[in-house]
């Protein structure tokens, strides 16, 4: 075997989603980030388009996020709408996680690549993050609020008309025990033919 698969196996078991209310206030040291940001860019992509942006918000830029992301939700839900639990998660999420990613996809200029298969590629490069992540002890939050979706977010991100935000990865070093996990088995989940 070229490589140790139970090392390889118990990290992809052992991944899960810890919430930024979970996290200690530790910090997490730059070398790291680029370490997780370096094993995403190597997810599977059609065509080699790579069309993964990441763009990394640390201190004080996480008070913009935080302001941005409140003031985008007090603007579209009013009324019956609002959820104030919903309004404080956008608040104090990026105040409370000492890394947050904003996720992007870059779609193939040329229009060679399906944009589903764009996503799909970025999709891949999360789970890279968050494998990373796991093997460094840190807690991984693929976050994906509606309001990420946006052409608000497009312009807030700076990015072009066509990139689509795909969501906000929140980084930190958990102040819990790390949680357990479980799955179906393949059997339920399984066709042979």
């Amino acid at each position: 075997m070229k490589y140790n698969l139970s090392e390889i196996t118990e990290v992809i078991k052992n991944r899960r989603t810890i919430y930024p209310e979970q996290y200690s206030d530790r910090s997490i040291h730059k070398e790291i980030v680029e370490d997780v940001l370096k094993n995403g860019v190597w997810a599977p992509t059609h065509g080699k388009t790579q069309p993964w942006r990441f763009i990394v918000y640390l201190k004080d830029s996480k008070i913009e996020l935080s302001d941005f992301l409140s003031n985008q939700y007090l603007e579209k839900f009013k009324g019956d709408d609002f959820n104030e639990m919903k309004f404080n998660k956008l608040k104090n999420r990026p105040l409370l996680a000492p890394v947050v990613i904003a996720i992007v996809m870059t779609p193939d200029p040329d229009n060679k690549i399906l944009e589903i298969e764009e996503v799909e590629a970025v999709a891949c490069a999360v789970q890279n993050i968050h494998l990373t992540c796991t093997a460094y002890g840190i807690g991984g939050f693929w976050s994906t609020p509606k309001i990420v979706y946006t052409k608000e977010m497009n312009e807030f991100l700076d990015i072009g008309e066509k990139d689509k935000c795909l969501g906000l990865f929140y980084m930190g070093y958990p102040s819990i025990d790390w949680p357990k996990g479980q799955r179906k088995p393949i059997e339920y989940l399984t066709t042979w033919k």
